[in-house]
C-alpha cells in the first residue's frame, strides 16, 4: 500500500464528510478507491464506512470484519473523526 493512496482515500472521505455523507459521486469516489484495495485493512475500513451510509449493514458488517473493525455506534462523523485519526498516523 503506497501512502499516497491511502492519502487519497483520506482526501476522498474528507470530501464525502463534507456533503454530509451522502449517496452520490462522493461516495462512489470513496468506494471505487476501497475496491481498488480490496484486502487491505484501512481500504476495506473504508469500504464499510460506505455500506454503513449505503444503509446496508449486513454489507457493512462484512467489510467491518475483513478490516478488524467493529461499526461504529455514533454518527458517522464521529467513526470518520476516529477512523481519520488512526489513518492519518499510518499516511
Amino acid at each position: 500500500m503506497a501512502n499516497s493512496d491511502l492519502a487519497q482515500l483520506i482526501e476522498a472521505v474528507d470530501r464525502l464528510a463534507a456533503s454530509g455523507f451522502t449517496m452520490g459521486a462522493e461516495w462512489q469516489a470513496v468506494h471505487d478507491i476501497c475496491q481498488r484495495h480490496e484486502g487491505e485493512q484501512p481500504f476495506d475500513w473504508g469500504h464499510a464506512l460506505c455500506h454503513r451510509i449505503e444503509g446496508d449493514d449486513w454489507n457493512a458488517d462484512y467489510w467491518y470484519r475483513r478490516a478488524g473493525k467493529a461499526r461504529g455506534t455514533g454518527t458517522m462523523a464521529d467513526e470518520w473523526s476516529a477512523m481519520r485519526t488512526e489513518l492519518s498516523a499510518k499516511a
